[in-house]
């Protein structure tokens, strides 16, 4: 199975668009990889072109932020990124013994039960080297038919016409062949349950694997089965001994899958820009602010939980007054009413076609607070009127 043409970029694009991306991030700055965890959120946020090209470009979003003066709330204690080395060290100990129990106990009863599984060696030159050593791997262990442990392999998927690299936690080759993505957190199981959110985040993930495992596998002349459900591994209890469950990624692989796919395409997204528009840390606040305002964002409170940037776009929005700031359900129900003043000149009776179901629920809504207000108005005026001339009432 070929990859779509819409992937083949010419080589000469290629290297421009690199060229041009490097020019963007800054000349002495370094790119940011983009990894699974960047991408689901670039793909619950489809539309928001700020973010596609930074990731695109390998901007430094926390760097970005800070230097914006809106300094991103993300980040891991050394603590919590300490304990959770020790516990993948502890899981893929022995060759990948109990992590391989784990996969047969969870996904794959019925195959022979793993006694010494195969880890080959994934080290390459570049990312570019490691994905390809990566593919040779995956290609030789389902060919051997063995349990086969690939320890942080590399994945390459295109990305509205930019290469990401992946490095997921483990991906095993079963003995029929089929390939199975594990994803090791810190967090706990309890009783045998996780924190919703958290294992949410951490199928979003793997539905990116997921996705740039079934690229390897179109390549190859007997097309492997990627299993689309995921080994996920945690802490048991309180303890530093590891359990497993098993996660169905489906919809999350599809609505990655599509919200990907609706990205525009970075390159689109460069030509639009300003000539000599640049992203680096080191240029001076107003310059920098003027670069990013000139790509357009769209905010949404969802962004808080995901995107280095969302303090940043979130006081831009709400000084423009957005009504998508307020949630994107609200901005749905609004129709065409696309900003704060729209929506209250509308419920005024100002503007507005008394046709349109948004503006007709505005001023619906509209009248029956000011029905609310005034009946309590009256009310409180009354009893007081009351209170006034009972019998012993002495005015304060």
């Amino acid at each position: 199975m070929r990859e779509p043409n819409r992937e083949r970029v010419p080589p000469a694009r290629r290297t421009g668009l690199r060229q041009r991306l490097a020019e963007l991030r800054g000349p002495e700055v370094p790119p940011q990889p983009l990894d699974a965890r960047a991408l689901a959120a670039l793909a619950a946020n489809p539309g928001c072109k700020r973010r596609a090209i930074l990731d695109g470009a390998g901007v430094n979003k926390t760097a970005l932020a800070s230097a914006l003066g809106s300094p991103s709330a993300f980040g891991q204690s050394q603590f919590a990124f300490m304990r959770g080395n020790a516990f993948e060290a502890r899981v893929k100990a022995d060759g990948g013994a109990e992590l391989l129990r784990l996969v047969h106990e969870k996904l794959d009863a019925g195959a022979v039960p793993p006694t010494a599984g195969a880890v080959p060696d994934l080290s390459a030159v570049g990312p570019e080297g490691r994905t390809a050593r990566t593919a040779l791997a995956l290609r030789e262990a389902t060919e051997a038919g063995v349990w086969t442990l690939l320890d942080h392999p590399l994945l390459a998927l295109d990305v509205a016409g930019s290469p990401a690299f992946l490095e997921p936690d483990a991906v095993v080759v079963h003995p029929d062949g089929s390939w199975t993505v594990v994803e090791i957190k810190s967090f706990p199981m309890l009783d045998g349950s996780a924190d919703a959110a958290k294992v949410g985040a951490a199928a979003r993930q793997a539905a990116v694997y997921v996705l740039a495992l079934e690229r390897v596998a179109a390549r190859l002349d007997a097309t492997p089965e990627v299993r689309h459900t995921v080994l996920l591994v945690c802490p048991r209890d309180f303890s530093n001994l590891p359990t497993a469950s098993a996660v169905d990624v489906r919809k999350q692989r599809s609505v990655t899958r599509r919200q990907l796919d609706r990205l525009t395409r970075i390159e689109d997204i460069a030509d639009l820009l300003p000539e000599g528009t640049c992203f680096s840390p080191d240029l001076p606040t107003a310059d920098l602010t003027a670069a990013v305002e000139s790509v357009p964002a769209t905010y949404a409170p969802e962004c808080l939980s995901a995107c280095e940037l969302a303090f940043h776009c979130r006081d831009h929005s709400r000084a423009e007054g957005v009504v998508t700031s307020l949630g994107r359900s609200l901005r749905a129900e609004l129709g065409g009413l696309t900003t704060v003043d729209d929506v209250l000149s509308a419920a005024r009776g100002e503007t507005g076609d008394p046709t349109d179901p948004a503006v007709a629920a505005l001023r619906r809504a509209a009248r029956l607070r000011a029905e609310a207000l005034g009946d309590r108005t009256g009310s409180l005026i009354g009893g007081e009127q009351q209170l006034a001339e009972a019998p012993g009432h002495t005015a304060c």
